[in-house]
């Protein structure tokens, strides 16, 4: 519970202030919004790196997460403003390629930061240099851990900050006249996607599919990070290449990072894929083999099988996410597309806060009640593993993922063919 209030406070900010952000972010300027964005999460982390308590924790992320939502609309539109009209294409994808990269690039390197400063830290108290030793002993329950990457974020944000100083636009502002900003405003343009929803039933049969098999997947990930503690075995590797054991020092970040490779690897080959195959059939295939896969983690005790399983994992949410986005690209004109994927993110974004808040603890309480039953009839023994909390929540949520693979088949790739 306490991983998905974490998740639930990143979440939510997305549903209450996308469309204010982005209306923010046209009509004010754009480096100071990003200015501001960048010093108020730097200060924020400092609340991470001094408080351990879990509701300041809630806060602030959910204040960080609120100061990047203004952040990213702003970015695009002095993008816009930077580049000339003909690169702007170019420029675009190369902005979210490298949002991606960094993204990777911090979820893989945030153990070994914290691995090799730990590693430091021990080295200097070893050479017993009186004073030196003697206080970073004192602040090192601080600075190890994860306080040293929090420590490290604080310089990134303000790091950010000042190369904002240095932009300078290539072109002059946009000098586009916007409405005035308004309540009303916001709530229609807000609308204006649902209601062009309504229009399509393939793309509201879509979603369905896609929300419900985000209700069930998306508990898995506060129930898996915590099962991950549990599995036997160590990292392979880990004793012999320094470079896996620096990424050994936390096993869910390890494990998170075999995912993004998965992500990566899927990303890749889907545009191919979708060349040779029909995307309406790739999103159920893919639906079905992530099923598999969460009942065949739920069910395992070995990490470095776990690892196998949350590779193939990434894989098929990338096979996922972008067999639906073709699927809506084929569905959409231009002029619609934009809006209609801002909509689909807040369902996903609905969906999701729905399984880590609700779902959650509801399969939990399931799985308590079963485990009980199960017991006192001898099947816990049969099956050698004993039917923890974790394990039967991720298998509830396996069927339900199953479910939304098996919708998705019959109402949006079978219905199809045999139009």
């Amino acid at each position: 519970m306490a991983v998905a209030g974490i998740m639930a406070a990143k979440l939510v900010p997305a549903l209450l202030f996308a469309a204010l952000a982005d209306a923010v972010a046209k009509r004010f300027n754009q480096r100071a919004i990003m200015l501001c964005s960048d010093l108020a999460r730097m200060l924020l982390v400092l609340v991470l790196l001094l408080s351990n308590s879990l509701l300041a924790i809630y806060i602030a992320l959910f204040l960080m997460e609120t100061a990047s939502q203004f952040y990213w609309p702003a970015r695009n539109v002095m993008t816009a403003d930077i580049v000339e009209k003909d690169s702007r294409v170019r420029a675009n994808g190369f902005m979210y390629g490298s949002q991606r990269i960094a993204m990777v690039m911090g979820l893989v390197m945030a153990a070994a930061i914290v691995r090799g400063f730990e590693q430091a830290v021990m080295r200097v108290i070893e050479l017993d240099i009186t004073n030196i030793a003697q206080m970073i002993f004192d602040w090192s329950p601080l600075i190890v851990q994860s306080g040293i990457g929090h420590a490290v974020n604080v310089l990134i944000f303000a790091f950010s900050a000042a190369l904002l100083l240095f932009v300078r636009r290539s072109s002059a502002p946009s000098s586009e006249r916007l409405p005035p900003l308004s309540i009303r405003r916001l709530a229609r343009d807000a609308i204006a996607p649902f209601r062009f929803l309504r229009t399509k039933p393939q793309l509201r049969t879509l979603l369905i599919a896609l929300s419900v098999a985000l209700v069930g997947g998306g508990a898995a990930i506060p129930v898996g990070l915590s099962y991950i503690a549990s599995l036997k075995g160590s990292i392979p590797l880990a004793d012999s290449l320094y470079v896996i054991y620096a990424l050994s020092a936390s096993r869910q970040i390890f494990m998170l990072a075999l995912a993004t490779i998965g992500v990566a690897i899927g990303a890749a080959i889907m545009p191919r894929l979708t060349t040779r195959l029909d995307a309406a059939l790739l999103l159920p295939a893919f639906l079905a083999i992530f099923a598999a896969g969460m009942l065949g983690f739920a069910f395992n005790e070995q990490y470095f099988i776990a690892g196998i399983y949350a590779v193939a994992g990434g894989l098929c949410a990338a096979g996922v996410v972008l067999s639906g986005l073709n699927c809506i690209v084929r569905s959409v004109g231009e002029d619609m597309r934009a809006r209609v994927f801002a909509a689909t993110e807040s369902v996903l974004r609905v969906s999701m806060l729905t399984s880590v808040v609700i779902m959650t603890p509801i399969s939990d309480a399931i799985s308590g009640y079963l485990r009980r039953g199960l017991g006192r009839v001898g099947i816990d023994e049969f099956l050698y593993l004993p039917l923890t909390g974790p394990r039967i929540t991720m298998a509830i949520s396996a069927i339900v993922v199953g479910l939304a693979a098996a919708f998705a088949f019959k109402a949006i790739y079978w219905n199809k063919r045999n139009e």
